[in-house]
């Protein structure tokens, strides 16, 4: 009962968050252009230390199941990412900033300041990451599909396969995250607002790249890298039940 409590008094607070949000600031009111491209190390470099406990990050993510689902597998939509299966280096890196504000994320701040110390970061992260990858997701699914992705994939290979992987798999050691099985439209959504500079805590090589392409360029590796088969363990489809 308490755990549900807590989640809906910080599902609220989120959704004041998320309707006072003028202009990109941190929880403390600090312009997020104020902050480095990254959070202040120490609690990121001290989680990416330590040992994540999986059983006790399963507990955590109980808070962030009402937006991520139980399968952490986000929304097709693109307004939740997908986080199961992602690199806990990534995952450290970005509640870290999101606990700094050095990204801006104001339905995540609540959910992020509960967290109490680099040990939570690293269990929840070593959770997320041991999950399984759902088959299902928000591929593009246009009209004009095969044609995007071709030509996506065209623009991929030359741009982002060097640190992203032939595959969208990222590099776990680097923090570079995987690509493959993300829903497009927050893909998109990402290179838009790292183009546009909404998201000063990327990478500078990334805001480099994203800033050399269009709009529909953008649109077109977004389908390229939703197309990819995601890497490690796909979830097993369960049978429908039969009634007998």
């Amino acid at each position: 009962m308490k755990k549900l409590v807590l989640a809906l008094s910080l599902a609220l607070q989120a959704a004041a968050w998320a309707q006072a949000e003028p202009s990109p600031v941190s929880p403390a009111g600090v312009p997020v252009k104020d902050y480095p491209w990254q959070a202040l190390p120490g609690e990121t470099n001290e989680a990416m230390e330590r040992k994540g406990d999986r059983k006790r990050g399963e507990r955590l993510y109980a808070l962030c199941r009402s937006c991520h689902l139980a399968s952490a597998g986000g929304s097709p939509d693109g307004a939740i990412p997908r986080l199961a299966g992602q690199h806990s280096s990534v995952l450290i890196k970005q509640m870290a900033d999101i606990r700094s504000g050095a990204r801006h994320n104001p339905a995540m701040y609540p959910f992020a300041a509960v967290l109490a110390d680099p040990q939570d970061l690293a269990d929840l992260a070593a959770h997320l990451e041991g999950l399984c990858l759902q088959a299902e997701h928000g591929r593009y699914d246009a009209a004009d599909a095969e044609q995007q992705v071709a030509v996506g994939r065209a623009l991929y290979d030359q741009a982002c396969r060097t640190c992203h992987g032939p595959n969208g798999e990222g590099v776990r050691h680097k923090g570079y995250p995987v690509l493959a099985g993300q829903h497009h439209r927050y893909l998109l959504r990402q290179m838009t607002e790292i183009r546009d500079g909404r998201r000063p805590n990327a990478h500078r090589e990334m805001i480099a790249v994203s800033g050399s392409h269009n709009d529909d360029q953008l649109l077109a590796i977004a389908a390229y890298q939703s197309s990819l088969l995601p890497p490690g363990k796909v979830c097993e489809a369960k049978a429908p039940n039969r009634k007998r």
